[in-house]
């Protein structure tokens, strides 16, 4: 009996420690696949005008960093939420162009490569960040830790696709939030 309840002891402590109150970055369990990812909950929004379109168009992409955690194996990845203010029925449309992406870090070129266009990629059963608009694609890139900070001490960073028309997204206003929480991510990582 007693070695049974300092197993639940035991747990319950290991289970607050996880819990504990970081508000930068969160822990999943995939109720499915039973990995762990651990992610940035706040993502660096970049955009570009979109004038051709309509008046006050804009084109969006949201990049943060997911840490997945198969049994001890550890990979990175950057989510990538593209959207624009004016709904296109064509998904294919929002995706031209992110096969392959070239992040720039204070002038750094980081050529990505698409892994896939849902969870299922990166070994998840649901997505872990919500699109902020249902009209959104989810794209996901394999990176390595050294990729993730030098995105993180950049002073200046930009997301360009690639394709015939290649597009180039700037960052959305002050994104010092987003910022502290891709370090504070960096900072909890195993490497």
């Amino acid at each position: 009996m007693k070695l049974v309840t300092s197993i639940i002891l035991f747990s319950i402590f290991a289970l607050a420690a996880c819990a504990g109150g970081n508000a930068a970055i969160s822990n999943k369990l995939d109720p499915l696949t039973a990995v762990t990812i651990t992610y940035s909950k706040v993502p660096m929004v970049f955009y570009r005008d979109n004038y051709a379109a309509a008046a006050y168009a804009r084109k969006f992409v949201q990049l943060a960093p997911l840490e997945v955690n198969r049994t001890g194996s550890f990979q990175y990845y950057l989510w990538l939420g593209i959207w624009n203010t004016i709904q296109d029925p064509d998904l294919g449309a929002s995706r031209d162009g992110f096969e392959s992406i070239v992040i720039y870090a204070d002038g750094e070129p980081l050529p990505l490569e698409l892994v896939g266009w849902s969870a299922e990629a990166i070994g998840a059963s649901e997505p872990v960040y919500v699109k902020p608009v249902a009209s959104a694609a989810d794209a996901y890139y394999e990176v390595s830790v050294d990729h993730l900070r030098l995105i993180a001490a950049s002073n200046e960073v930009r997301v360009q696709s690639t394709g015939a028309r290649p597009q180039a997204f700037k960052l959305w206003d002050d994104q010092s939030t987003a910022k502290a929480s891709l370090r504070e991510f960096l900072n909890n990582s195993v490497y």
